[in-house]
């Protein structure tokens, strides 16, 4: 990646103006200009600056209004100067739109489809796609088809980017039972561990780095160093600041938006890179913890990682152009707000389509003596095996996609091998299920009925 052109700190901007030129810059507008957007100085020194005014004319303008609406954290660089955001752009705006679409009810026509009855499915998709595209962000090489099938059935891996796939389910899957816990090293520990065990050195699994270890942010694309984080001698104290700021209540008098909370904790696990390896994962993770923890229970539905993989360069240029223009971490969360409600879009489109899938299903089934006998979860097992009919099945799998007991699971194969949907067969002492070959026939057979 080509490093952004590092902006003058305000103080040095100011200083290069004399007092008549900076009151005219002052009293101008072009601050404002262009609204609803957080553009950083490598972006904004190729743009045309607006008439009668120079690029850097405008940059201090814009500068000096998001100084002035800017909000100071308790979070400190390695020089120990503050992070801090600003209101300017669409802040305030995204974040309404993530309270209202993902802390409150999701619509979709003539359904509710995150309902008792769906939610395991739906939240175990979820979990696999978190599983598999946070884990191709840090180099896993493998299928969706071939990952999902693992997951579902429980298989052992067979190398590094299936563990890494299975240890960022069973990450995500430990964030959740511990929504409501409080951060604690402990914690923090032991989730870095579950996400990189059997994927990296045994010795730097579940603890902190240490002065010796040489660790840096490197584009894996082109192998340069965007980030160095601080000194590991000062990591024990700066990680305790940490958890005091992930684990404080918001009083009255410094309210600090959940969301925003929720990604500056991903930030800063990001900024001081507290790990030999698995430093990404643990901050994405971490990140659902604090949405969780704040009762955006929605966001155990949401991919970020499925958008963030979309525009890689996007998100690592977010942590840097925060760390380079004066501790601003404003486009850090502009980046990660649109990630979620990107998110949240794509949980929609998803929803409407499973919903139709299974209403045409209910409708061709429905009056029909199957069923009668035949419950949500198989019917949306039939759904997927119209789509992957050579697809094999196991009491395991089916259990682990819905979360429901052994003998539940059982039965509900059991039932479709008994209404001619699936046959079953034995792999060594495992019992198997897959798709029969008149499957189609037999299905609009019983349609007809």
């Amino acid at each position: 990646m080509k490093m952004p052109r590092k902006p003058k700190p305000l103080h040095e901007l100011v200083q290069a103006y004399t007092p008549e030129r900076l009151m005219t810059v002052v009293a101008s507008d072009i601050g404002s200009v262009p609204k609803g957007k957080y553009p950083h100085w490598d972006k904004l020194r190729h743009l045309a600056p607006p008439e009668g005014f120079t690029s850097e004319d405008w940059w201090l303008a814009i500068k000096l209004r998001r100084n002035g609406s800017r909000h100071v954290l308790p979070l400190r660089n390695a020089n120990g100067e503050q992070f801090s955001f600003s209101d300017t752009g669409d802040l305030y705006r995204r974040l309404h739109q993530v309270d209202r679409d993902a802390s409150g009810r999701i619509e979709v026509p003539h359904v509710d489809a995150v309902n008792s009855s769906n939610r395991e499915r739906y939240l175990m998709s979820s979990l696999i796609e978190e599983a598999i595209t946070s884990s191709q962000l840090e180099g896993a090489v493998t299928t969706r088809r071939v990952a999902k099938q693992m997951l579902r059935s429980g298989r052992p891996p067979r190398d590094n980017s299936e563990q890494m796939i299975v240890n960022n389910y069973l990450g995500m899957e430990f964030v959740r039972e511990n929504a409501n816990e409080n951060l604690s090293m402990a914690m923090m520990l032991e989730l870095q561990r579950i996400l990189t065990e059997d994927t990296i050195e045994p010795t730097a699994v579940g603890r902190f780095r240490t002065p010796t270890d040489a660790v840096a942010v490197v584009d894996q694309r082109d192998g340069q160093v965007v980030h160095t984080p601080p000194d590991a001698g000062s990591l024990q104290e700066r990680m305790e600041s940490l958890l005091t700021f992930a684990n404080a209540k918001t009083k009255e008098d410094e309210f600090l938006h959940p969301v925003v909370k929720a990604i500056l904790l991903h930030f800063m696990i990001g900024y001081e890179h507290p790990f030999v390896d698995g430093n990404g994962r643990t901050a994405r993770a971490l990140f659902y913890w604090a949405m969780a923890r704040s009762g955006y229970w929605l966001m155990e539905f949401l991919s970020i990682s499925t958008i963030i993989r979309k525009s890689p360069a996007q998100y690592v240029r977010a942590y840097v152009f925060s760390e380079i223009d004066d501790c601003d971490v404003t486009y850090f969360l502009d980046y990660n707000l649109r990630v979620i409600l990107d998110s949240i879009r794509l949980l929609h489109v998803y929803l409407a389509r499973k919903v139709r899938e299974t209403s045409r299903l209910e409708t061709l089934l429905r009056g029909s003596r199957a069923a009668a006998v035949l419950n949500h979860r198989q019917i949306a097992l039939i759904g997927h095996m119209l789509k992957h009919p050579e697809a094999r099945y196991d009491i395991k799998g089916h259990r682990r996609s819905h979360n429901v007991t052994y003998e539940t699971a059982r039965t509900d194969l059991a039932t479709l091998d008994k209404q001619g949907f699936l046959e079953s067969y034995t792999q060594g002492r495992k019992l198997m299920y897959r798709t029969r070959s008149n499957f189609e026939k037999r299905l609009k057979q019983i349609a007809d009925s």
